[in-house]
């Protein structure tokens, strides 16, 4: 049997809604979710949250927005999901090595993390990086 995690969560689901305020509304107020972040647009868009539940967090925010992601997840399957990984390069390379789909090659983003973005086989968008909203890695 595997040892209970340790430390951080490294997976975090990320969904978009087309009323992300209404969603975030439901899932801190029904489902006891807490809004650790949200950030808007000046025109009030969700453009990102993270609400956590226990050692466990989500990641959310608008349809119909611009950008790699936001265009993936437009036709992509049912959700997203961003992993934590050490080095972004390497996983990259490995995906790459067994066909995988790349959205996006690694990338320096503006917040500190590298990325990238690959769609596996039913079309979910699944998002690689150094980005640890806890601060696990840092």
């Amino acid at each position: 049997m595997a040892s209970a995690p340790t430390g951080p969560p490294t997976l975090y689901p990320t969904l978009l809604y087309r009323d992300a305020k209404a969603a975030i509304k439901q899932l801190t107020e029904a489902f006891g979710f807490t809004a650790a972040a949200v950030y808007e647009s000046e025109g009030g868009t969700v453009l990102h949250a993270e609400l956590t539940y226990g050692n466990g967090m989500v990641m959310l925010g608008s349809r119909g927005r611009k950008g790699v992601f936001a265009e993936a997840m437009a036709e992509g399957g049912p959700t997203g999901v961003y992993v934590v990984v050490e080095d972004t390069d390497a996983h990259h390379r490995r995906a790459v090595e067994h066909g995988v789909e790349i959205l996006m090659p690694p990338t320096d983003q503006d917040y500190g993390s590298r990325d990238y973005l690959a769609k596996d086989a039913e079309g979910n968008v699944w998002s690689f990086g150094t980005y640890a909203p806890f601060g696990a890695g840092r």
